[in-house]
């Protein structure tokens, strides 16, 4: 049987970002892909290299003025060499995002990625969950308790640091995690019986 490869690439500004990277790598670790975390404002040519050996690319980015933050927009603008060859054809990609507010314009940094996956070839894989915390018998720990169907998202207070990064939301980058190595998992045993 194929292991997944499972590779999140994602930036953290003040590390609230990293908490959900490190979700995300703990729950596709959990359902039993090779998980490798790449910080794509220090890439390098070797991290490259395993992106495009990935079965899955999970993207990751604070929410800076309404869209990812400039850091993740030069990787994706770097990732222009891999778009000519469209060497990322067919894989799996999915994205998670964190801001300090409840909206915080997240929605455009999932599909900031959505559209970034396009350009590539990739299938995306969206979070999978019916919203949380959205009637009276709901509470602010439901799993995606921010109501947000294209991956994961996350709401940090501005004047706190990553240990105040909600629990729920951790759970939910979780859960995106294991859903995106489940598909890869899928994904690869069914190229191998092709």
């Amino acid at each position: 049987m194929t292991t997944p490869v499972v590779s999140i690439a994602y930036h953290s500004g003040h590390g609230h970002t990293a908490v959900l990277a490190e979700a995300v790598r703990a729950g596709a670790s959990e359902a039993g892909a090779e998980v490798h975390l790449i910080k794509v404002d220090e890439i390098t040519d070797a991290q490259w290299e395993t992106l495009d050996r990935s079965d899955a690319i999970v993207f990751g980015s604070p929410t800076y003025m309404g869209t990812a933050s400039g850091a993740f927009h030069v990787f994706a603008e770097a990732t222009s060499k891999r778009w000519f060859g469209q060497d990322w054809k067919d894989k799996l990609a999915a994205g998670f995002t964190n801001s300090g507010s409840k909206s915080g314009d997240k929605l455009h940094t999932l599909q900031f990625f959505q559209i970034l996956a396009a350009q590539h070839g990739m299938n995306w894989i969206n979070l999978g969950l019916h919203p949380g915390w959205n009637s009276s018998a709901g509470s602010e720990n439901d799993l995606n308790r921010l109501g947000v169907f294209a991956g994961a998202a996350a709401q940090t207070n501005v004047d706190e640091g990553p240990d105040a990064v909600h629990k729920s939301d951790i759970a939910t980058a979780e859960h995106l995690g294991r859903r995106v190595a489940q598909a890869a998992g899928v994904f690869t045993r069914g190229r191998v019986a092709a």
